[in-house]
């Protein structure tokens, strides 16, 4: 072991220190390094201190692109999306596509539901069948020694909802949980249900060893956690376009006929085939993120319980689907979204309160359709590509800078190459091929 790269007490050094101890052990300059890792401070030492305190030994600020969508039409409401991501085509290729469904009557969503889910697990041998007899009472008491934690939640309408003892001892032995629902209103309510469920914990113990039905043997429960679930499949937003096929136009050689079909087509692909499904919700996932992540909520939460839903049938499937009857085209996405927008990073990332009100300062609800309309809308642009010029004319055209930032161009050469590669096919090994010949013809020009 290289003693030099380990410490003890890291946590306690200052941010200059921990910076310090890091490029002097892990990097060939470390003086370099240091003075760039500096320079992505923030100016505001306040707003500084804010991001600093999101994270633990934080040494620096990692950047993505923050950038916007304009043209989308929700419910006859039109809005300009927040997005942060570093995929270059995922904000072109949105806004091409919210810019389509404007003159085709817009996105409409709806909510199908906002249920978050929480659960204790336990462990316990006891007669399952007396512990049904009393769960009515037990519920009763487990709402009443949680009332400290949900009074200002009831008060706006949420709190805890239905609560239900799920057996899984044929699986695991002695094994159970309370499946519990939760309305957390505008909050996405990761700390407020998970205090409630903690609180259950001590409320069910308590209860199996007072209550007279159970014997002495049965007294004993072992709470093993008490967590909530990023799996929401009562917490889900449809959101839909639709309009007769003569109405989608021309695409390139592709009349509006064949492009519903062979779109249909793709939708049904990914929808019976796991390989594609995947590729297919990580594209709608692009679109989703990237407003999830503005917004200050928690992306890998929302991932987490998308994928689970695409499998809720007990196979990987498509999160979007496609119809085509009575000459009328329709897409459409259900999605689970577990949001907020109070509390957390939502009004404490001073770019994220940004976001929300650049969207109208919704509800949770209200982001809920905004979100899966960007997913959806994301979803339209790729396959929409896919089934006409396919994915890579586009997709590589907006990777040409990227590429030319990596061969170090000049902002000459860059404009020169963007003329040249309007109408041909981008790839590195081509842009590379440009450029060093470019640069050839430049020094054989001031040569003569």
């Amino acid at each position: 072991m290289n003693q030099q790269r380990t410490i003890s007490g890291f946590s306690k050094l200052s941010k200059r220190g921990k910076i310090k101890w890091i490029v002097q052990n892990f990097f060939k300059d470390p003086e370099v390094v240091a003075k760039e890792l500096k320079s992505y401070w923030l100016n505001n030492e306040a707003q500084q201190k804010i991001i600093d305190g999101f994270s633990e030994n934080t040494i620096s600020n990692f950047y993505l692109p923050y950038g916007v969508a304009p043209n989308f039409l929700i419910n006859d409401e039109t809005y300009v999306i927040p997005m942060v991501t570093e995929e270059s085509s995922v904000v072109a290729a949105v806004s091409k596509a919210a810019k389509f469904w404007m003159s085709r009557g817009g996105f409409k969503a709806e909510i199908l539901g906002t249920k978050k889910v929480g659960q204790l697990h336990f462990s316990w041998n006891g007669d399952v069948e007396k512990l049904k007899q009393v769960f009515k009472e037990l519920t009763t008491k487990l709402k009443a020694d949680a009332q400290n934690i949900t009074a200002n939640m009831d008060k706006r309408g949420g709190g805890i909802q239905e609560i239900e003892l799920v057996d899984f001892t044929e699986t695991e032995p002695n094994y159970y949980q309370l499946r519990c629902n939760f309305e957390t209103c505008d909050s996405m309510g990761a700390n407020f249900i998970n205090s409630c469920l903690e609180s259950f914990g001590q409320t069910l113990t308590q209860f199996i060893a007072n209550h007279p039905i159970f014997s002495a043997a049965e007294k004993d429960v072992l709470v093993i956690m008490a967590i909530l679930s990023n799996y929401t499949p009562e917490c889900v937003v449809r959101a839909s376009v639709e309009c007769p096929i003569d109405q989608l136009g021309q695409f390139g050689e592709i009349d509006a006929e064949t492009f519903a079909l062979k779109f249909y087509k793709a939708i049904r692909i990914a929808e019976i085939d796991p390989y594609r499904a995947a590729t297919h919700n990580k594209g709608i996932f692009n679109g989703i993120d990237a407003v999830v992540l503005a917004t200050g909520n928690d992306f890998r939460a929302v991932e987490a319980g998308g994928h689970t839903y695409a499998a809720k049938d007990g196979q990987y499937r498509s999160l979007s689907h496609c119809s085509i009857e009575n000459g009328i085209f329709k897409f459409w996405l259900d999605v689970p979204l577990a949001l907020g927008t109070v509390g957390g990073l939502t009004s404490l990332h001073p770019v994220a309160k940004r976001s929300l009100e650049l969207l109208g300062s919704p509800s949770a609800a209200n982001l809920m359709e905004i979100i899966g309309v960007t997913g959806l809308a994301q979803n339209f642009a790729a396959v929409r590509s896919l089934v006409t010029t396919g994915i890579q004319k586009g997709h590589m055209k907006m990777h040409l800078i990227n590429i030319l930032n990596q061969l170090e161009a000049s902002e000459k050469e860059m404009k020169e190459a963007v003329v040249y590669f309007k109408d041909k096919v981008v790839s590195f090994s081509a842009v590379r091929e440009f450029i060093n010949s470019y640069r050839l013809s430049v020094v054989g020009f001031e040569r003569n």
